[in-house]
């Protein structure tokens, strides 16, 4: 008994000698992202991640050699890069969603970094903001209305993807034209065309980054600009996801609905699913039922495996 008492004391000295001596290793080594003080606690180090020497969004320069342009990504680039679980979410999100983004962006004429505006305004999800701006665009329901959005009791499409994404690009594009920038155009999206008209007018400038603009307006191409940088190198910045823990693009089938559905719940149970799984796929549909108009047709989707 007392031989077994040695042993698991030799054990514990040993294992325990092991971890101080790891510690001095970590306290000694300037490299470690952690180190150990004299009291024997730990303290992790913090470093800002790099500004990059250059940069562009949507093909436009972004004029880094300007000490507060520079600062104010910087800004950006410290906040969102210490965000480590949203951002390796949006990560996870990105190989399901972006495809689909990508596909209408360029359908569209609009540049690909937008959907980095996306990512921005929704973090690739289906939100509802304070003042009211829904789905993966943050559309306002009048915004949403004037951009072809079906908006009413039943049916909300800012909470469709593909139509929400069609919507923004139809603003996008009415921007460029109006403002002769896309960096514009993408701040426009956060203050409004309006809004960007009347201090583009009044500062006698239409260049965003020559502007001062309500904060969060001022920070918000920066902000489209830090995201790009970071999700469009996450391995450089340390974050890694291994592509099977990425999420896939669900599969699925469309069905053509051209009559009023008094119960969904029903209907999907009809259609060899459940309620729950019909609302995943097709968030936009707001009630339990749908009233449609003789000759109206609506398209939801199913999923392609069915229970």
């Amino acid at each position: 008994m007392e031989r077994k008492i040695w042993k698991t004391a030799s054990l514990g000295f040993l294992i325990g000698t092991i971890f101080v001596a790891g510690l001095s290793f970590v306290a000694k080594d300037s490299n470690s992202p952690v180190e150990v003080t004299e009291d024997g606690s730990m303290q992790y180090k913090w470093y800002p991640p790099k500004v990059p020497k250059s940069m562009s969004f949507a093909g436009e320069k972004v004029p880094l050699e300007r000490w507060e342009i520079k600062e104010r990504l910087d800004r950006e680039l410290l906040i969102n890069y210490y965000a480590h679980g949203g951002t390796l979410y949006v990560l996870k999100l990105s190989t399901r969603v972006f495809p689909i983004i990508e596909k209408i962006l360029k359908q569209q004429g609009v540049p690909e970094d937008f959907k980095y505006l996306c990512v921005a305004e929704s973090s690739l999800q289906n939100p509802t903001s304070p003042a009211g701006a829904i789905g993966y665009w943050q559309f306002m329901t009048a915004t949403g209305k004037q951009y072809g959005l079906v908006i009413n009791d039943e049916v909300d499409e800012r909470y469709n993807l593909e139509k929400s994404t069609i919507a923004a690009c139809k603003y996008l594009n009415a921007a460029y034209a109006k403002f002769g920038s896309w960096t514009a155009a993408a701040a426009s999206y956060n203050c409004g065309s309006g809004g960007y008209s009347n201090q583009s007018d009044f500062q006698m400038s239409k260049n965003y980054y020559d502007l001062l603009l309500p904060e969060e307006t001022n920070r918000y191409v920066f902000r489209i600009l830090a995201l790009k940088q970071i999700i469009g190198n996450a391995a450089k910045y340390g974050f890694i996801l291994p592509e099977e823990d990425a999420y896939k693009p669900v599969a699925t089938v469309n069905d053509t609905i051209t009559a009023t559905v008094d119960n969904f719940a029903q209907y999907a149970f009809n259609k060899g699913t459940n309620y729950k799984m019909l609302k995943i796929l097709n968030p936009w549909l707001r009630d339990r039922k749908l009233t449609l108009n003789a000759g109206d047709t609506v398209i939801v989707q199913l999923p392609a495996t069915r229970m």
